[in-house]
């Protein structure tokens, strides 16, 4: 994989995350019956898209890697977007923090609400921002270091609370990690190819059981391959964290009322067709 590839895939995915956390946060306040969030939120959001779009050819579905690289190059106008929109975001989170995180009604609505304790979420097996709200400090990126991530410097936040409020602080404040991530990846990224030569049309990975996983907006993210020594799989598993993470709605929303299995089930960030893997 060539160095400069790396180093984009992770500008990518991380430009994903924050856009991932902004439609969490906006669609999660409209539940709550806070409109105006979801509009500054989505404001930002599609910034990031219209950056991924000119490379991808997407707004959503994206299909930019490769085995062995990229799709495509990104050029000077990505690269002086990217920057901009850094800028930009960094000037608009205390905003956010002084309209929402600090808004008494949403504290009222969020702290003490849906309570998840580390045993429960190791039983469930829920990772990403619902586990470290829990005080489970697990992330892929850091725990089983993958890509070029090592060379990054950012810290996982990780909450003891359990709460719906602990749950919304780790996501607030991952778009601040991740902006790290981008502005450290933007300012060191190197020249050179985005495909590795010669890579082959058709991959039969020798017989075995192939399993890896990434940090994805909602957890971790893995990959089951059986391989039967052909270029067709014996078996495909994708692990989405989503459906464990929806697995233990049933325990905790026992005896609360609905108004607060609302707040409590936003605050898991479920996207429903994401189950059906």
């Amino acid at each position: 994989m060539p160095e400069r590839a790396e180093y984009i895939r992770v500008m990518t995915v991380e430009l994903n995350r924050i856009s991932s956390h902004l439609l969490w946060m906006g669609a999660y306040l409209l539940d709550l019956g806070g409109f105006t969030p979801l509009l500054y939120a989505f404001d930002d959001r599609e910034k990031i898209l219209d950056m991924l779009e000119r490379v991808t050819g997407s707004r959503l579905t994206y299909c930019y890697f490769r085995f062995g690289g990229l799709y495509n190059d990104v050029d000077e106008r990505f690269i002086g977007d990217v920057k901009a929109f850094v800028a930009r975001m960094w000037s608009r989170l205390p905003m956010y923090h002084t309209l929402v995180t600090k808004n008494i009604i949403l504290m009222e609505r969020l702290k003490g609400i849906g309570i998840i304790d580390a045993d429960m979420c190791r039983r469930y097996g829920v990772t990403g921002p619902v586990a470290r709200g829990s005080g489970i400090n697990f992330d892929v990126r850091k725990n089983e270091p993958y890509s070029v991530y090592p060379e990054f410097d950012f810290d996982i936040p990780v909450y003891t609370e359990g709460d719906s409020m602990a749950r919304y602080m780790v996501r607030m404040d991952e778009i601040e990690q991740s902006l790290r991530i981008v502005e450290q990846a933007v300012s060191r990224l190197p020249d050179g190819p985005v495909m590795a030569e010669k890579v082959p049309k058709a991959l039969k990975p020798p017989k075995g059981d192939y399993y890896h996983a990434v940090e994805a907006a909602r957890g971790s993210f893995g990959v089951r391959v059986v391989s039967d020594g052909t270029n067709t799989p014996y078996r495909l598993k994708l692990r989405s964290p989503t459906f464990s993470n929806l697995s233990l709605l049933a325990e905790v929303a026992r005896g609360v009322t609905v108004a607060d299995a609302v707040a409590f089930m936003g605050s898991l960030d479920l996207v429903i067709p994401e189950i059906d893997r």
